[in-house]
């Protein structure tokens, strides 16, 4: 048997100095430091498992006692301290320690040794050290539960270590804390967590708090322990501090307990504010503790909302917390409580987003000044921000990861509280800006979002629609792009981008002021895309601009206003391009300026290709929107002018003589502004204030502005010292520039400016360029609107006309059509400022005899005319030229008839000579003649440039057979022309166009023909002399156009209309015509047609006319002779459906014309209707009589659902001879008055149904 094995002997610990005293006898300190280092270094150098453990026993007790560990010297005790430790360890698990030892050791750890490491230029910081990463590795940090004071130790110890990592307690010196005494903090605490059966609540407070300390600017000290300056106190960190990744480390470690301490923190959060709500529903009266309960529920909202921003950052950093707490959160979402709900509502909405307690990352810079403009790929994919705690993170789906919490969060878009709904809005819209926290978002729950945020833009409340246009506001121009746009354009119906556009013509102002706002910005910042060609962003925000002036036909003065500020604040900033580089920088970091001090900076020319640009981007409709207020300039000018004056002469109120005088003077200009804007007692009582400051300065500033000699440059400097000087004047109310800055905009040159004029004429010139269009229309609009800026491009222009002069072999560049015809609109008013050099007049001769297209030898004729001294000779040899041999289709057929039809107005006496000829050529070889055969492709219609040669040969015909009579001054003479003129034009119309007797015109000449017959007929109508000759039922026949198959037909002729009957031109009667578009199938063109009715209609009102009212009898006398009146139909039902179509027409009128006052005036008429026979045919005269007592029953039905009162009208009413005559007799009438004609059907319930319908597809 072997020999047993003898194990090694346990080694025992050789110090054997004392370390305890008898009282009044100390060890020396000294000699106590070299004690305890010499014990320490021996102690360090053990190992557990070779060390008599029973040698240790009597070091033990002497380093626990009391007058060691409470020994005044630090370094004795941070000597001692470094020996316990060692102790711990190599007696681990057995402690040599009594509970009493123990709790005077940890209390020596907790409260001395390891707080005093914030300060890591102590002498005993080594020591201090060993003691920490003794206590984290070997974990002895663990016996600290056992003790009988551990909750107190435990808080004491994770308040000091949070405190010395987040700064708050640290040396002087301000030396950093070492990056393992960081590790090793953290390791003791998520130890003491992990193993704790429970930790103190004050403790889970101090963990918790870190996650909101930290979202606090200015919430302790700098990372090198400097206070932060005042100045800096709202910058947020851009790195995580180091307190916040301590918790954050010890919440990923422990996920399990920190999920547990968090939840009933949570709870119990909710249920002390469940409670005081409780307390203080059932409080009694008149306990006197209002305010302690007002008090204690403030109090809970506020530990509420703190609440909810820890979840929303806990989510950044370590979602597996709040596994039971997400589920909490959902039960709020259908708390009663709506403050709670709404509460849940938003932390839902930013958990989901990656958005924490910091809040939301900064807006992205959407600058519509900037220049050059941003692009798509100036913006970041992500939202970022220089802070850390502003950067959107979410570390997983949250849609994917709570699914059911998901969902009930999505159905409170739903909610019937308004406030939920606006909180919801706010928070899809954050989801989707961050792409659910960077996450990213699946194809159906983006979808679901973006729908979610279009149904919010049409939410039947106003806060929440405001909600949506408010979020959509915080989207970059890449977020609008990839999130927004694929639902649908700014043109489509049911999309985001649409309902947005719609909410520009809100009927709260602040949602519509936010509507627009936004939309301009977001145009104004697309500028660069769009000008660079981008399909896709053209596609989906080229029409924001149309959307926007698009508004102006509302004819509201509010958004009138709001249009004023949109335009010249967003689409076409004044101060853009910015005068110097800002080296502004988009969101990711990249320059959206250039520096301006290039040589090849051209201001104006990057501030016109902007105007070019918007103009480009507006529909035909709009853009007369654009043109009409830029054409208003003159008149605010002229007021604005005349009310300085005033100010002048009324000298702040003080007057020498005429005080009263002067004083009406200034209320009569103010009275014409107050009109024009709204809040009309505010408008007069600051521009009262105004005119009592007496700032001259500021009146020369004004008149600097509306100066069309001065360039943009001066003009926006004069506007920006304007505002300067009212903005510090003491004595300006508040609110004044509020006023003042529209009239402003309206009465300065800011559009139609002189600096403009170069770059206008330069585009327009351009050949190929895109703009060169729009730059050609602007230059005519600016020639005919503003002849003061245009005279300045007189020259210019005529040299670029002479540079492309025309000849026999060489054509003229199609932009010197846009250039004519511009100088032309000058010429009629300024003709003694259009050259006339014989080099000119050379050149305009040679575009009459060879201009294309045609409309080129049109304008040169009408410059021609007026340019020169000698007009007989140049008139003679282009007539003769233009008649001698005409034959169709050679060269120059077209010129030559545009120049015989513009002779043939301005020059009469010598086209007389050529009468003949001129007749045989516009009428037997061209209205008489057809050339072009009938197609089965013909569409029925095509556009002025795709119009063929023999169609454009027979417009020019009529127009020249029409030019010859509008010229003859003698009444007798003029008539008898006019009647073969007036035949053939009836023709035309009563025949859609066609005047062959084979019947074979092609269909797209038929159409065009008819129109231009109409317009042709609506011009003679001008002359009073041939008004009378278009008889009642030629008239009724022209009202038919309004009807024709071809919409491009209706518009073109009822927008013909509408321009002369603006202007006056011809007589009221034409007004009826405007009344049967009731059933326009075009809903864009009704919808234009009824906004331009109403808004005649206050226009007469306000000059003391019934026009419109008197025109409801013409309108009955029309619908009687009306194509389509009911007279015979297969059954019952239908005729009666026919009447109710009928009927509608009426409807239509009353909802466009009727006011409470007038509709007693729109009844008698329709009473008076009935005390009259037909005109025009007195067998139809029943028909009459029907649609008298129809629009009765329809007004008394109208007046009943609108809750009016009809008001009798007292005077008579006279009815047009030619529509209405006398009944034969008395018994006649009454026999009439006293008949039904009511067709069998109609009572008034059909009628109230009728009109609730109408209603509702209006609205």
């Amino acid at each position: 048997m072997a020999p047993r094995e003898q194990e090694p002997a346990l080694l025992g610990l050789n110090f054997n100095q004392p370390l305890s005293w008898r009282a009044g006898k100390p060890i020396a300190t000294g000699e106590l430091h070299k004690r305890l280092d010499a014990l320490s270094n021996e102690l360090s150098e053990m190992d557990q498992e070779e060390i008599d453990k029973s040698s240790l026993t009597g070091v033990a007790k002497e380093l626990a006692a009391h007058n060691l560990l409470s020994h005044k010297d630090k370094g004795v005790r941070a000597f001692a301290a470094c020996c316990l430790v060692d102790v711990l360890k190599l007696c681990a698990p057995d402690a040599p320690f009594t509970g009493t030892q123990l709790k005077d050791i940890f209390t020596l750890f907790i409260t001395s040794i390891l707080p005093a490491l914030s300060d890591p230029s102590n002498a005993y910081n080594p020591q201090h050290k060993y003691v920490l990463q003794s206590l984290a590795e070997v974990k002895s940090i663990v016996l600290v539960m056992d003790l009988p004071n551990a909750d107190v130790l435990m808080v004491h110890l994770f308040s000091s270590f949070f405190d010395i990592i987040s700064g708050s307690s640290k040396s002087s010196t301000g030396e950093q804390i070492a990056k393992d005494i960081q590790y090793h903090m953290t390791q003791m605490l998520v130890t003491l967590v992990d193993e704790a059966s429970s930790l103190p609540t004050q403790a889970v407070d101090i963990i918790v708090a870190q996650f909101l300390r930290a979202s606090t600017p200015g919430s302790g000290k700098t990372h090198n322990g400097e206070n932060q300056d005042e100045r800096q106190s709202t910058l947020l960190p851009k790195e995580l501090p180091e307190a916040y990744n301590m918790a954050k480390t010890i919440c990923n470690a422990c996920p399990e307990k920190m999920g547990r301490y968090i939840s009933q923190y949570f709870n119990e959060v909710i249920i002390d504010s469940s409670g005081s709500a409780k307390a203080n529903g059932n409080r009694g009266k008149g306990d006197g503790s209002d305010d302690e309960d007002a008090a204690t529920a403030e109090a809970d909202m506020k530990e509420l909302l703190k609440a909810h921003k820890l979840l929303r950052e806990l989510w950044r950093v370590c979602p597996s917390v709040l596994q039971n707490v997400i589920p909490q959160l959902e039960a709020e979402l259908s708390a009663e409580n709506v403050d709670l709900r709404k509460l849940a509502t938003e932390t839902l909405g930013d958990i989901i987003s990656g958005i924490g307690a910091a809040g939301p990352p900064p807006s992205p810079i959407m600058d519509p000044t900037a220049y050059p403009p941003a692009t798509i790929e100036d913006y970041p994919v992500s939202h970022t921000s220089d802070s850390i705690l502003t950067t959107p993170i979410s570390p997983q789906s949250f849609a994917q990861t709570h699914p059911s919490v998901y969902n009930n969060f999505i159905g409170r878009g739903k909610d019937k509280s308004q406030v939920i709904r606006s909180g919801w809005t706010t928070a899809i819209g954050r989801i989707l800006v961050t792409s659910a926290g960077g996450i990213g978002l699946s194809r159906d729950e983006e979808s679901t979002l973006v729908k979610g945020l279009a149904e919010k833009l049409n939410d039947g409340d106003d806060k929440v629609r405001l909600a949506a246009v408010r979020v959509i506001a915080t989207f970059s121009l890449r977020d609008v792009m990839t999130k927004l746009a694929p639902n649908g354009s700014i043109g489509s119906p049911n999309s985001v981008l649409g309902y947005l556009a719609d909410r520009v013509r809100d009927r709260k102002s602040f949602v519509r002021v936010e509507a627009m706002t936004t939309l301009g910005k977001i145009w104004g910042v697309a500028t660069g895309e769009i000008a660079a060609g981008n399909e896709s962003v053209i596609t989906a925000l080229g029409g924001i601009p149309s959307k926007i002036f698009d508004a102006y036909y509302a004819n509201d003065l509010e958004i009138n206003v709001l249009l004023d500020h949109v335009m010249f604040e967003q689409l076409i900033p004044l101060s853009y391009p910015p005068k110097k580089s800002k080296n502004s920088k988009a969101t990711n970091g990249n320059s959206q300026t250039q520096t301006n001090g290039d040589v090849q900076f051209d201001a104006d020319k990057i501030r016109t290709e902007r105007i070019l640009l918007l103009v480009k981007s507006l529909d035909s409709k709009s853009k007369k929107a654009f043109f009409a207020i830029q054409s208003r300039q003159k008149a605010y000018s002229d007021a604005l002018k005349v009310f300085l004056q005033r100010c002048e002469e009324y000298n702040g109120g003080v007057m020498d003589e005429n005080a009263k005088g002067i004083k009406v003077k200034l209320d009569v200009v103010i009275k014409w502004f107050t009109a024009l804007l709204p809040d009309s007692p505010r408008v007069n009582s600051d521009m009262q204030k105004y005119a009592k400051m007496h700032d001259r300065r500021s009146y020369q500033l004004l008149r600097f502005a509306m100066d069309p000699e001065k360039d943009f440059k001066t003009v926006h400097n004069s506007i920006r010292e304007f505002q300067k000087r009212i903005n510090e004047a003491p004595t300006a109310p508040a609110g004044l520039l509020e006023t003042l800055v529209p009239i402003i905009y309206r009465a300065s040159s800011l559009v139609y400016n002189k600096g403009n004029l170069p770059a206008i004429l330069q585009y327009s010139t351009s050949g190929q360029n895109e703009l060169q269009a729009v730059a050609s229309e602007l230059n005519q609009e600016i020639s005919q609107r503003m002849p003061d800026i245009f005279k300045n491009n007189i020259k210019e222009l005529c040299t670029l006309l002479h540079s492309d002069v025309p000849s026999d072999t060489k054509p003229n560049d199609p932009s010197s059509v846009q250039n004519l015809r511009a100088l032309a609109q000058f010429a009629k008013g300024r003709p003694d400022d259009i050259p006339k050099d014989r080099g000119f007049i050379k050149t305009l001769v040679q575009f009459g005899r060879y201009g294309a297209p045609a409309k080129a030898a049109k304008y040169a004729v009408n410059i021609l005319i007026v340019a020169t001294d000698s007009k007989e000779m140049y008139v003679k040899d282009l007539l003769e030229q233009s008649t001698d041999n005409w034959i169709y289709g050679e060269d120059h057929f077209l010129t030559k008839l545009a120049t015989i039809s513009q002779l043939s107005l301005l020059d009469p006496e010598q086209t007389d000579e050529a009468n003949d000829l001129i007749l045989d050529i516009t009428t037997q070889q061209i209205l008489l003649q057809v050339r072009t055969m009938k197609q089965d492709t013909d569409t029925g219609w095509q556009l002025d440039e795709e119009l063929d040669e023999e169609c454009e040969a027979k417009c020019w015909a009529l127009k020249i057979l029409v030019n010859r009579v509008r010229t003859i001054k003698e009444p007798k003479i003029a008539k008898d022309l006019a009647i073969p003129i007036f035949k053939l034009l009836n023709t035309l119309v009563y025949k859609n166009g066609e005047i062959s007797k084979e019947n074979n015109t092609p269909r797209h000449h038929r159409s065009r023909l008819r129109l231009k017959a109409a317009h042709l007929l609506l011009k003679l109508c001008k002359n009073k002399i041939f008004d009378e000759m278009l008889t009642a039922t030629a008239f009724n026949r022209l009202a038919c156009v309004a009807l024709d198959g071809r919409p491009e037909v209706r518009r073109g002729f009822i927008e013909k209309l509408q321009k002369y009957l603006v202007k006056g031109h011809i007589s009221s009667r034409f007004y009826s015509i405007m009344f049967i578009m009731a059933h326009e199938p075009e809903k864009d063109f009704k919808k234009f047609i009824m906004t331009w009715i109403r808004s005649q209609t206050r226009v007469l009102h306000q000059h003391k006319t019934n026009t419109m009212e008197s025109a409801f009898a013409r309108l009955l006398s029309l619908l009687a002779h009306h194509p389509d009146y009911p007279t015979e139909a297969e059954t019952e039902e239908k005729l009666l459906a026919e009447w109710k179509d009928h009927a509608k027409y009426i409807i239509y009128y009353l909802d466009t014309v009727s006011t409470e006052e007038n509709l007693g005036l729109i009844y008698k008429y329709a009473e008076r209707v009935k005390q009259a026979r037909d005109a025009i045919d007195p067998t139809q005269s029943e028909r009459l009589y029907v649609l008298s007592d129809l629009a009765q029953a329809i007004i008394r039905v109208w007046e009943v659902k609108k809750g009016w009162r009809i008001r009798i009208f007292p005077g008579k009413v006279l009815l047009s001879s030619t529509l209405f005559a006398a009944l034969p007799s008395h018994e006649v009438a009454q026999e009439i008055a006293e008949k039904d004609y009511l067709p069998e059907g109609i009572d008034d319930e059909s009628l109230e149904g009728l009109v609730r319908n109408y209603n509702k597809q209006v609205n």
